[in-house]
């Protein structure tokens, strides 16, 4: 709209007049290019402005001690709220290349899409619910996709793989998101797996779709010849000259190619310069990379990178994208990051990474890959000594950690968690932490002197000194047990206070919104689920016990659970969970390590499984894999975990008791003597 026709729209609504239809088309300007429409779609200002910034809280270093300007992120948690917190880290100035540039120059996302159904209802006919699920996904995907495009630099790229599913109702997803101007390629990969399909042809491709943020933009990487491939043999068999140097080249002209069978006379070559020179092999970069993909394989089980994870890709695909689209020292990122294939070659590249996912199978997928990477991609050659990583959370965060930080820490933390902006400012007499969508934020540390409780006579001390200059809402951010009421708000005069508690008891009224949790999977299919997680919680350990020994025959230990039930604050139901009903997975590293206390993933096991077991709840390993003890995880449905530390001695071999004579034995022992 132009100013003229605000300040005349202006007028006519002050004149109390109803604007004309004529207004219609300024008012609502259709979009000129084709967009997808569906059910609550949201506008782009209303996804960037709700979206909940929740705070990275570290967890451990690996690697090192991070003490350097840049640490790698792996990142625990809902990636749309972990993509908005790092976008507040980009406005600071704090999520930066080691050029300077701010901003992440090479995303690539795998996201997941539920592949247990086809796409289609009864006789082919697309079924309703299918479409519902396909539009919630394309929503899903386009509000990461949105915070995506700010968080890459001015001449960043994004890759985005999909399969034949959703590729072309994501490609004008993401015409919306990017632009079209912005489009480079289609790419596909094309692989080779057993055929199965018998009634149409066989899907062996994957789609990638290769966006630019600003194509216009001239310092965009694309290192097109670091990633040409080879010539073929019949290609290098023409450069069967060599000079006296060694070079092997082929004569060149506008007669054509002339080879060693076409012997030109030097004579030729001094009577026609300019028309026919010397083409040397050794300046060959290779064949200049095309939009189709037909040399990677999947890792196949035999390979020595392959992780055993859903859904991994290969790490020379990878390779391909992180090589043409960054250099190094740039920020390549994966929000959909499942094995962690694009950190483990970003490492080997010599390029800043950041992973993020809400699987903990991922995490710990990740974090026992980045621990054993080797030099070579296909993970072969010598050990790799990785650059020091950091593990966050996102969203599900330990107390005990929060109020073991500094009073500063614990304020930045709180200002974080709950969304506000960091504006210290005097009220009254009294110092406010900050704000929140424009009200005054007060923050209580952790602990004070004799622990003093922030009780009712407390808000009303506060009141009295600020209640002249104070906006009609106030909020007070401190440690649950801190306060000593039970309201969420108090109302004193025409000010209310607002009680936001760490942990956090939900005040709807505050965030109109549903809040729920990371959910883990129940069996390996559920593994590439879509989560979209919203708000935060805190670890609960979930109420434990079991028991392990070693089978009669010797050869197999066993650990069955007997008792497991989650006490997250984001139960879907507030009735009491049955017995094991909250169980997502058993994670085992079977020669853990104490001395360095890391856990590296031997052996993952779901519900599905280990109900389905005839002991019921059960699971069975080698015994000789066991070192000087496990380490078993036990993680509930909300990423909730209790960790057990076993002694190999509890799996030690059963005694064998000497089987008791039977009487009608002993009497003939008895008759032979």
């Amino acid at each position: 709209m132009k100013d003229h026709e605000r300040e005349h729209l202006i007028e006519i609504l002050r004149s109390g007049e109803m604007p004309s239809p004529d207004w219609a088309p300024v008012l609502f300007p259709s979009k000129k290019e084709a967009e997808l429409t569906y059910a609550r779609k949201a506008r782009e200002e209303d996804i960037l402005a709700e979206t909940m910034a929740v705070p990275l809280q570290p967890q451990r270093v690996f690697g090192g001690n991070g003490a350097g300007e840049w640490t790698n992120k792996l990142i625990f948690g809902d990636n749309l709220q972990a993509m908005k917190s790092l976008l507040d880290e980009k406005r600071r100035g704090e999520l930066r290349n080691a050029d300077g540039t701010p901003g992440i120059r090479l995303v690539y996302i795998d996201p997941p899409f539920s592949t247990k159904r086809e796409m289609s209802g009864p006789g082919g006919a697309p079924a309703y619910q299918d479409k519902v699920q396909a539009a919630e996904f394309l929503e899903f995907l386009r509000r990461r996709l949105v915070i995506i495009r700010e968080l890459l630099t001015d001449d960043g790229s994004v890759y985005i793989h999909l399969d034949w599913r959703m590729s072309s109702y994501v490609r004008v997803i993401m015409d919306e998101v990017f632009g079209r101007d912005n489009f480079l390629n289609e790419v596909v990969w094309c692989y080779k797996e057993r055929e199965i399909t018998k009634d149409r042809y066989n899907a062996k491709h994957d789609t990638i779709l290769f966006y630019a943020r600003n194509s216009a933009n001239r310092s965009r990487p694309f290192n097109s010849l670091d990633i040409a491939l080879p010539y073929s043999k019949g290609s290098e068999a023409k450069f069967n000259l060599v000079d006296k140097d060694g070079r092997r080249y082929q004569i060149r002209g506008k007669g054509g190619v002339y080879t060693g069978k076409q012997q030109l006379p030097p004579s030729v070559e001094r009577a026609h310069p300019g028309l026919v020179y010397r083409d040397y092999w050794d300046t060959k970069p290779g064949v200049r990379p095309r939009d189709w993909f037909s040399d990677i394989a999947f890792e196949n089980r035999a390979s020595s990178a392959r992780t055993d994870y859903p859904t991994q890709k290969p790490e020379r695909l990878l390779q391909r994208f992180i090589t043409a689209s960054s250099n190094r020292g740039d920020i390549v990122a994966d929000f959909f990051a499942g094995s962690g294939t694009t950190c483990a070659v970003a490492e080997k590249l010599g390029r800043r990474w950041i992973a993020a996912d809400c699987g903990k199978l991922s995490i710990y997928t990740i974090q026992k890959r980045m621990l054993n990477l080797r030099e070579e991609i296909g993970n072969k050659g010598e050990p790799l000594q990785v650059r020091p990583f950091t593990l966050y959370h996102s969203g599900l965060y330990d107390v005990a950690r929060l109020t073991e930080q500094s009073e500063e820490a614990w304020r930045f933390f709180a200002m974080q968690l709950f969304d506000c902006k960091d504006e210290p400012h005097p009220v009254g007499g009294i110092r406010m932490d900050g704000t929140r969508r424009g009200r005054s934020v007060l923050v209580f540390p952790p602990h004070q002197d004799g622990d003093a409780s922030i009780t009712e006579e407390t808000v009303a001390e506060i009141h009295r000194a600020i209640r002249r200059k104070a906006s009609r809402e106030i909020f007070l951010i401190a440690p649950a047990m801190r306060f000593g009421f039970f309201q969420d708000y108090l109302d004193l005069d025409e000010i209310r206070y607002y009680a936001l508690r760490i942990p956090y008891s939900i005040i709807h009224e505050l965030h109109h919104r549903d809040f729920s949790a990371l959910r883990q999977p129940m069996d390996e299919t559920e593994v590439n689920d879509t989560v979209d997680a919203v708000g935060f919680d805190f670890i609960t350990r979930p109420e434990l016990k079991y028991t392990v020994g070693r089978r009669s025959r010797g050869d197999l230990a066993f650990l069955r659970i007997t008792t497991f039930r989650s006490h997250s604050r984001f139960r879907p139901t507030s009735t009491p969970e049955e017995n094991l009903d909250s169980f997502s997975m058993l994670l085992l590293d079977l020669d853990y390590d104490a001395g360095c206390g890391v856990f590296e993933l031997d052996r993952a096991f779901f519900t599905d499984e280990m109900k389905r077991t005839a002991s019921g709840w059960t699971v069975e390993f080698p015994a000789a894999a066991i070192g000087s003890g496990i380490m078993a995880v036990f993680v509930d449905r909300y990423g909730n975990e209790a960790r057990e530390k076993i002694a190999a001695s509890q799996f030690s071999a059963p005694v064998r008791r000497a089987r008791k004579k039977s009487t009608r034995t002993r009497r003939k022992a008895a008759r032979r003597r």
